[in-house]
């Protein structure tokens, strides 16, 4: 893990094309700015482990109506 120091409008580039900015600091939280193109995909840590969660959950239903199907179309009397 890299760890900055950054004050008020300070900022750090993330390859060619990631720019974040502190906007502001004041009580214990930090405000951030992040300019980056419209295709990457900026979430809360928190979020994106729910978004992850959820496509988890998603997938193995997936998996579950492939055998549903599997089981309707051979139906072991």
């Amino acid at each position: 893990m890299l760890i900055l120091s950054r004050k008020k409008d300070e900022s750090i580039i993330i390859g060619n094309d990631i720019e974040i900015t502190i906007i502001e600091i004041e009580d214990g939280k930090v405000k951030l700015g992040i300019d980056a193109p419209r295709n990457i995909d900026i979430h809360r840590k928190e979020i994106y482990l729910q978004i992850q969660e959820e496509n988890q959950k998603a997938s193995q239903s997936k998996i579950d109506m492939e055998n549903l199907k599997k089981l309707l179309k051979n139906p072991k009397v």
